[in-house]
């Protein structure tokens, strides 16, 4: 199975996009979304320096149109692309590369989108000295013992022995003089404490502009980096985007999703290779391609083709009738049985694993046709598990 995966901030470097823009059709797609979110991101992808690139508003936007426009170049025919990716997953800000790839909402609705959430975090930031600092290593309840001591927030929990900490300077500089045992610690060039309560002012601005964008559900399976969950609903998709603003990310949990879901092939979209460098330690036995430049493609064209020979069950099957199973785990049914009708948000039934228990919703509602899996059957994530009928579909 091959899941396509979209970095963060922080993963860009001066010039990423200069061998990008030699292609001309690539270029034209990145002067579109430059309209769109009315920033020049050809200039800032090639002739800016590390410190223009660092800011906000800058980066965020930067991040999604380069991922986007890479991934098109990858699948110049989007359908097909659906039938070979297994899920998709994208880290912070990435995961708006995601959702627009996975098609819940689209580019020009991601573009709008990631230019007010990077106004809303640089504005939030403004408000006060916060920063974020990487901790390598040390035990684990050791490094979260810690940070709560110094009233840190674990921004990312990123797995491989990697937990980021957010909070205001005072908080970081008393970190580093106190540093968990047998941790290293790295501060990272960001503006500001993402991913926590700082971020508040900007949750409710999203919130805001969130009630106007439209959305489809996914066409792929769609993991949420605040839980690893696969999330089906296409507005509950926009929800989480808005809330990850001021909520730690969990790419642990996305990784372990994806080694519940038998992933072999995992490829990051630029400014790759934090994800995959990642994915290295986390998920051993599975091969990892970092989408760097252009003169890639070919070899990225294999390697999808290598690890995308699972069929997708959602290419098959109208997404807007299928209820999925958001975790691995073993399925319980609240006891609908074919041709109840379920209203939008009614409880379909519960997936219990070693971790928790997860409630599946269905999230548009309708009449259950048939039940694709039994009590006490074991799922996997975003196996569909009932197909409804539509309650407004005669």
């Amino acid at each position: 199975m091959l899941v396509i995966v979209a970095p963060g901030q922080g993963s860009q470097t001066p010039g990423f996009l200069q061998p990008w823009l030699e292609e001309p059709s690539f270029a034209a797609r990145i002067d579109w979304l430059s309209a769109v979110a009315g920033l020049d991101l050809a200039h800032y992808g090639t002739e800016a320096d590390a410190d223009t690139i660092r800011d906000t508003a800058i980066a965020q936007p930067l991040l999604v149109a380069s991922g986007l426009v890479a991934a098109l170049a990858l699948f110049p025919h989007p359908a097909d692309g659906f039938t070979t990716v297994g899920a998709a997953a994208g880290h912070s800000v990435g995961e708006i590369t995601a959702a627009a790839g996975a098609r819940v909402i689209t580019a020009e609705q991601a573009m709008v989108f990631v230019r007010e959430r990077g106004k809303g975090m640089a504005d939030a930031a403004a408000k006060e000295s916060t920063g974020m600092t990487a901790v390598l290593g040390g035990d684990p309840d050791d490094v979260l013992a810690t940070l709560a001591r110094h009233g840190l927030t674990p921004a990312n929990v990123n797995g491989a022995g990697q937990v980021v900490a957010a909070g205001t300077v005072a908080q970081l500089e008393a970190l580093a003089g106190d540093p968990p045992q047998g941790a290293r610690l790295r501060a990272l060039s960001v503006a500001g404490a993402f991913h926590t309560t700082h971020m508040a002012t900007a949750v409710k601005r999203l919130r805001h502009y969130s009630q106007s964008i439209s959305t489809h559900d996914p066409r792929t399976l769609l993991l949420s980096n605040r839980d690893g969950q696969v999330v089906h609903d296409g507005r509950q998709v926009l929800d989480r985007l808005v809330d990850q603003v001021s909520n730690p990310v969990r790419w642990d949990l996305c990784m372990q999703s994806m080694a519940d879901l038998g992933v072999t092939g995992l490829l990051e979209v630029p400014p790759a290779g934090t994800l995959t460098g990642l994915a290295k330690r986390a998920l051993p036995g599975v091969e990892t391609f970092a989408l760097k430049t252009p003169d890639q493609l070919d070899a990225a064209r294999a390697f999808v083709e290598k690890h995308g020979s699972q069929s997708n069950p959602l290419a098959t099957n109208p997404t807007w009738r299928l209820v999925v199973a958001p975790v691995k785990g073993t399925f319980a049914s609240g006891g609908a049985k074919a041709g109840d009708l379920l209203a939008a948000g009614d409880a379909v039934g519960a997936v219990s694993s070693l971790r928790d228990t997860v409630e599946v919703t269905a999230g548009h509602g309708g009449t259950i046709i048939e039940w694709l899996v039994e009590d006490g059957d074991p799922v996997a994530p975003g196996q569909p598990l009932v197909r409804l009928h539509p309650e407004a579909v005669a």
